[in-house]
């Protein structure tokens, strides 16, 4: 009769979207949100303030989608080309690549024999995943994924830039520049708790500590706003 045994989900294995989408939540709120306070000190209109929130969340998407692309893939291109000269050091070099792996496990607190063992067990079973887990740290539940990562970032940087953009919608011109700040804290509090429950962390830091930076933000963007003192038509 075989063994059931249990496994576990980890929440490294939710690290690569959790950190592309929790940047560009954040990302979005801060700066769509900074942007508008600061040109609502100025004196902007309610229409120039919504044209500049869209053009915000279009541009901002965009460009969070294409940074964390490249950055992502650079990672990947690196991966990969320490994949290729394992591969091509297995090739040549087995036996010095099976004494390497001999001693890592014998780093890690296995008897010598052991050691060789499991080093002759993994290098019969898949010696280039072996050498890439033990050796590189490459896994594969947490290895780069340009695509995912970028898509991630621009629906994660869209969906942050809607509450600024609600905002500027459903709140009167008289408390609009109060009112977005007071909505994009709180919308900070919230998608850091999230991020924070979703991560296995603790709710109430991860929320005071995205909302501390973006309050800064805030603040210093409707001062430099505040300097100008110009309605924009």
């Amino acid at each position: 009769m075989p063994h059931s045994y249990h496994v576990e989900k980890h929440y490294t294995e939710r690290s690569g979207w959790l950190r592309a989408a929790v940047l560009g939540a954040n990302d979005g709120i801060i700066s769509v949100t900074s942007l508008v306070v600061g040109m609502a000190a100025s004196g902007a209109s309610s229409q120039t303030l919504l044209i500049a929130c869209v053009a915000g969340l279009i541009s901002g998407a965009a460009s969070m989608a294409a940074g964390e692309y490249i950055s992502v893939k650079s990672q990947q291109d690196i991966e990969k080309s320490d994949l290729k000269m394992e591969a091509r050091e297995l090739k040549l070099h087995p036996e010095h690549e099976l004494n390497e792996l001999k001693h890592i496990y014998m780093k890690r607190g296995l008897e010598p024999d052991l050691a060789e063992k499991v080093a002759e067990q993994l290098t019969k079973h898949n010696a280039l995943d072996a050498h890439a887990r033990d050796e590189i740290g490459i896994f594969a539940h947490t290895s780069a994924q340009p695509f995912t990562a970028a898509f991630s970032s621009a629906l994660a940087f869209t969906v942050g830039s809607l509450f600024p953009l609600l905002s500027i919608l459903l709140l009167p011109q008289p408390f609009l520049n109060q009112g977005v700040m007071l909505v994009g804290i709180i919308s900070l509090g919230i998608m850091g708790a999230l991020a924070g429950y979703v991560g296995g962390a603790n709710i109430w830091k991860g929320a005071l500590r995205v909302m501390l930076w973006g309050i800064l933000a805030m603040l210093f963007s409707t001062w430099i706003g505040s300097l100008f003192h110009v309605a924009l038509n």
